[in-house]
């Protein structure tokens, strides 16, 4: 056997890294033994490849034996929502320019009087119109004005846009003048990130396609240059196996195709837990199940029928009942978020009621318990003062918890009811879990399904101490806690393999149409 083959077969381990607002999470499973190893480190904000290194480090494996390495990151939903972009330009049809204001025109919240519309990511002055137009069949009304597109390539030059979101009308159907604009852009704008609609979504609504390719132009050099800084710094720290990212659909792909469409990471981490958990509910014969991942930051559910997990491409970011958020036409999961997990802060608002989260202590400085300088009382805190937390055991034993600093957290809180400490804890511990609730609900009562008859699958550092509680309120049955809920979401992405979604509209008179028109459509995206 050649020294090639040799040391591919050596190469036996698959790792997969999971960053979340509070930890990083490492599993490698050795496919020559069926060993499974586990390592946790902070994450660190600002630096977020330093946590994955550290982690790598912390398991101990030799990184010359890595065969697939499957990152989960939250690097482009925090650029998002941090609002840490780069300053970005859009090209559009004349007489499109507006379509990021109007929206769809509805309200979520119709008797708000002070209700304000989402803030659309590129300024008015930086949104651009060039002459052209095509049908909806995608046949050509005006041809493309390249001068109008050269003008814009000055315009936004002079103007510092580092990145530039192209959405011509109707390019779902024929992305030809779409194509030639991005040539144009790439050869005026060197360095400057190019994002084509076509190249995102192929399907129409005009406001979701321009709402998704200016967020994936946002987030594009961010993206783009963390995963060249990972990339690097693994294939420096010894690892030569194949680099595969974790995207919100359910399926992997490589970091080269990730830097190109960063959008489909938006969900990347959670995505994790829900594919292991159905990988977990076949294993386990388990039916129907509903997840549950409380991390750090915030509490994640979804529903799993029938052993599929439900993808959708009607995803908004930052969607509340109360506002509008910004549409996502790319296949993602169905997930729903709610900000609470273990480090979500207690809070008073003006008239003296008690809340918890949205806003989270994070990694740094972490929970007032983690002694690293945090003062405001969390639920992490709450749940070691009610002795649901060994303070000796946290992290396997690596991080000891400081209980008096958590009591300290929670003096004022119970100084302002009248009541002792403890009672202060247990009194947001019930806060948290209604807030939780509220996640299980919304994926299934609110869509008509009776809760009862699913199996409960727990994961994250929150989700087993929340679970039980939350499923008797629901009257579930059963409560599934995996081995190590902690590193769940990361086992998860494991179980995931390369996949690639492509969806196209096509509208046509089904009663009129050439035979084989469908099938040709099919074939040609296949």
């Amino acid at each position: 056997m050649g020294g090639g083959a040799a040391n591919l077969l050596s190469m036996a381990l698959r790792v997969a890294v999971d960053i979340g607002g509070t930890f990083t999470d490492l599993v490698y499973v050795d496919d020559a033994t069926g060993a499974l190893g586990l390592a946790k480190t902070s994450t660190t904000p600002g630096r977020l490849q330093e946590g994955v290194l550290a982690a790598i480090r912390q398991a101990g494996f030799d990184p010359a034996e890595v065969a697939r390495f499957v990152h989960g990151t939250t690097v482009v939903i925090n650029a998002i929502t941090e609002r840490k972009g780069v300053p970005v330009g859009l090209l559009t049809t004349r007489g499109m320019r507006d379509v990021l204001e109007i929206g769809r025109g509805n309200r979520p919240d119709i008797y708000n009087l002070r209700y304000q519309k989402p803030r659309p990511f590129v300024p008015r002055r930086l949104r651009l119109e060039v002459r052209e137009r095509l049908a909806p069949d995608g046949s050509v009304v005006e041809p493309l004005r390249e001068d109008d597109v050269a003008a814009a390539a000055e315009a936004f030059r002079r103007a510092g846009v580092q990145a530039v979101a192209v959405c011509f009308l109707h390019a779902y159907a024929n992305p030809e003048h779409e194509r030639r604009a991005g040539d144009l852009l790439r050869r005026l704008l060197p360095g400057a990130f190019v994002t084509l609609s076509h190249e995102i979504t192929r399907e129409w609504r005009e406001y979701e396609r321009t709402s998704t390719t200016v967020l994936n132009a946002y987030v594009g050099p961010i993206a783009s240059g963390y995963l060249e800084r990972l990339e690097a710094d693994l294939r420096a720290a010894g690892i030569g196996g194949a680099l595969h990212i974790m995207q919100s659909g359910g399926g992997t792909i490589t970091f080269a195709a990730a830097r190109e469409t960063p959008i489909h990471l938006v969900e990347s981490g959670p995505v994790g837990g829900v594919v292991g958990a159905a990988a977990l509910a076949a294993e386990l014969d388990l039916g129907d199940v509903i997840t549950l991942d409380i991390g750090g930051t915030t509490a994640k559910s979804s529903l799993i029928k029938g052993g599929e997990v439900a993808v959708t491409t009607d995803y908004r970011l930052e969607w509340t009942p109360r506002y509008a958020g910004y549409p996502v036409k790319v296949p993602v999961v169905d997930i729903v978020e709610i900000g609470a997990g273990g480090g979500s802060i207690a809070w008073l608002d003006d008239t003296g009621r008690l809340h918890v989260g949205p806003e989270s202590a994070g990694a740094d400085p972490g929970p007032a318990a983690y002694g690293r300088g945090g003062t405001r009382p969390t639920v992490t805190d709450a749940n070691l003062i009610t002795g649901r937390l060994d303070p000796e055991a946290f992290l396997g034993g690596r991080m000891r918890l400081d209980l008096e600093a958590a009591r300290r957290a929670y003096q004022p809180l119970a100084a302002h009811y009248g009541i002792d400490v403890d009672a202060a804890a247990l009194g947001v511990l019930r806060v948290a879990d209604a807030v939780m609730m509220n996640a299980l609900t919304l994926v299934s009562v609110q869509r008509g399904y009776d809760p009862r008859d699913f199996s409960l699958v727990v994961m994250g550092g929150g989700g087993p101490l929340h679970g039980p509680a939350l499923a008797r309120e629901l009257g579930i049955r059963r409560v599934v806690v995996p081995r190590a809920p902690g590193h769940f979401s990361a086992w998860g992405m494991l179980t995931s393999d390369l996949r690639r979604d492509l969806v196209q509209t096509f509208v046509t008179d089904l009663d009129h149409a050439a035979a084989g028109d469908l099938e040709a459509r099919f074939t040609a995206m296949e």
